[in-house]
């Protein structure tokens, strides 16, 4: 049996009612409920600051990832006010070394993926030393010495701006489910298809209809060491366990 409160019988709901059972159900229930939030967002939107500021923004809630969303879709005063008060993006994200997360904020708040993507890869390049920034990619052995709070950020924005659907820990739980055999994993990422690596970036799925666990992407072409030394990270397995 299913916990937490019902979504059915949304009809009479009163629309902050409808944040308040949106924010306390659980992942199937806060899914069942994303059309009746859409069709409900004009008299959503003006509640949502007001809500947020009894979230947790040092956590990865995605509930809170999509009123954001929702509520900056459209070109109005209320996305401009909620924007001006949140430059740097909702989220509370910390970094170890100096490191920028907002732009990553943005294009995900703003649900630019194969940006955010780009972002993302070129954020772990830096993470792992002037190296790999030189020569464009990641050694696997560069890895494990990655400040794991910045590993954090990294996956908590995914999460919380993709309705849980995406992140290196998404991608690290369906590893697990695979029994940990990667070549069951990649069909599930949609990153191989017929024994063919999907060619980027005009074949991946830049949208939250993606398979989950589709973004963000790690380059598999020379075999799965980096990869597994991200998804083995102290910081990510926490994640991937909890």
């Amino acid at each position: 049996m299913l916990s937490g409160p019902p979504v059915t019988a949304t009809t009479g709901t009163s629309p902050r009612a409808l944040l308040e059972r949106f924010q306390a159900g659980n992942t199937r229930q806060r899914r069942a409920l994303l059309a009746t939030l859409q069709q409900q967002s004009h008299a959503l939107r003006p509640l949502i600051p007001d809500h947020l500021a009894g979230v947790d923004a040092t956590g990865d809630d995605w509930a809170a990832g999509y009123l954001i969303q929702l509520l900056l879709d459209e070109q109005d005063g209320l996305r401009e006010e909620f924007l001006a008060r949140y430059p740097d993006g909702w989220l509370a994200t910390v970094s170890a070394c100096g490191l920028d997360y907002a732009p990553l904020q943005r294009t995900l708040m703003a649900q630019q993926f194969e940006e955010a993507d780009r972002i993302t890869s070129s954020l772990l390049r830096e993470l792992a030393g002037p190296e790999a920034v030189r020569r464009g990619y990641v050694y696997y052995s560069e890895v494990p010495p990655i400040a794991s709070a910045d590993l954090d950020s990294l996956d908590r924005l995914w999460v919380c701006f993709s309705r849980g659907r995406f992140g290196f820990s998404v991608q690290g739980k369906l590893l697990r489910s695979c029994n940990g055999r990667w070549e069951l994993l990649w069909p599930k990422l949609a990153w191989k298809d017929a024994g063919r690596w999907t060619r980027y970036p005009g074949s991946f799925q830049w949208s939250i209809e993606a398979p989950e666990g589709h973004m963000p992407l790690v380059n598999q072409l020379r075999g799965v060491r980096l990869m597994d030394a991200l998804l083995n990270h102290p910081a990510l397995q926490q994640r991937i366990k909890s």
